[in-house]
């Protein structure tokens, strides 16, 4: 199936605010090529119920890299535009949509990112975004092997909405959040791979819960849509736990998928709720951005400076 292109934002505002976004939640192995096979046939099915914007989860192309420190894993790196973007863009000029992908990039030799691209329905890349906040925790050794972005926070506009990239790790960070909307974006894109640890087996209802939450508040804080597209299945130690969903700017659930099937989501979007959301709740009106310059010092140097009262404990 294929659409004609939409050609501008301003054109696809006047006529249509209503966007149909598509999720697609994978399991994946360790072939590359089955992997993007079901990529592409994602986005196919995505298309095909009508998505004019498909979101792929983080580093769709391969299982997740960072359960150890392995230097041959740098092998499965690529050039941005390269082999596995130009797929992308072949996919979004083909069913005419907007795809947002994830990869492992390899900006030069010895350098990596892991990186959001965003492709135009024309099957042009508009918009890349490096991941800004990098892990460093048991079987996410994320330092590693990327470097953090140097990309900041961006909004991209593309003919069907205004799209604020992020990737996973940033999902906890409400700074990271505020900035992409500030920039203009209407909807936060999460792909994400996160999941439950072997061992952790009391834990595992409070960090998704907490996960979870911390959606759900990007979406209510900054009067945005909040997409979170994660993958499932089981991948060594980790048990990825999907949910991938969609949050309205009011923190309304829309829609959400199962933790542990694969699973191709497609929701409408409303852009004018933003608007009556931001009316009613104006959170970004009644910022004191005068008032808010400790966020620029480090921790330390803010601790140092608090009361004696607030330094009491352990």
């Amino acid at each position: 199936m294929s659409r004609p292109p939409h050609h501008s934002p301003q054109a696809a505002d006047a006529q249509k605010r209503v966007v149909r976004i598509g999720l697609v939640q994978s399991i994946c192995t360790p072939s590359q090529t089955d992997n993007c096979a079901q990529a592409l046939a994602g986005i196919a099915a995505a298309a095909q119920q009508g998505a004019e914007v498909v979101c792929l989860q983080e580093l769709f192309a391969g299982e997740y890299p960072c359960q150890s420190e392995d230097q041959t894993k740098f092998a499965q790196a690529q050039s941005v535009p390269g082999p596995l973007t130009d797929l992308l863009a072949v996919a979004a000029k083909q069913y005419g949509v907007v795809i947002l992908g994830s990869v492992f990039e390899r900006r030069t030799p010895g350098l990596f990112h892991n990186t959001a691209v965003v492709f135009e329905a024309d099957g042009s890349l508009v918009g890349t975004y490096r991941k800004m906040h990098i892990p460093d925790d048991p079987h996410y050794y994320e330092k590693f092997y990327f470097a953090p972005g140097d990309t900041g926070f961006v909004s991209v506009a593309t003919s069907r909405l205004n799209i604020g990239p992020l990737v996973c790790w940033d999902q906890w960070y409400p700074e990271a959040a505020r900035l992409t909307a500030m920039a203009g974006a209407q909807v936060l894109f999460y792909p994400t791979a996160i999941g439950w640890l072997d061992g952790e087996e009391s834990q595992h209802r409070s960090q998704y819960e907490a996960w979870d939450t911390m959606l759900r508040s990007h979406a209510i804080a900054n009067g945005v849509f909040v997409v979170a597209v994660n993958r499932t299945g089981r991948e060594g130690a980790l048990s990825f736990w999907g949910a991938s969903v969609v949050y309205a700017p009011s923190g309304e659930l829309i829609a959400k998928a199962s933790h542990d099937t694969a699973a191709i989501v497609v929701v409408e979007c409303d852009l004018e709720r933003i608007e009556w959301s931001r009316t009613r709740w104006p959170f970004f009106r009644d910022r004191r951005i005068e008032s808010y310059g400790d966020l620029l010092k480090r921790w330390s140097d803010a601790s140092d400076r608090a009361p004696k009262d607030l330094k009491r404990g352990g």
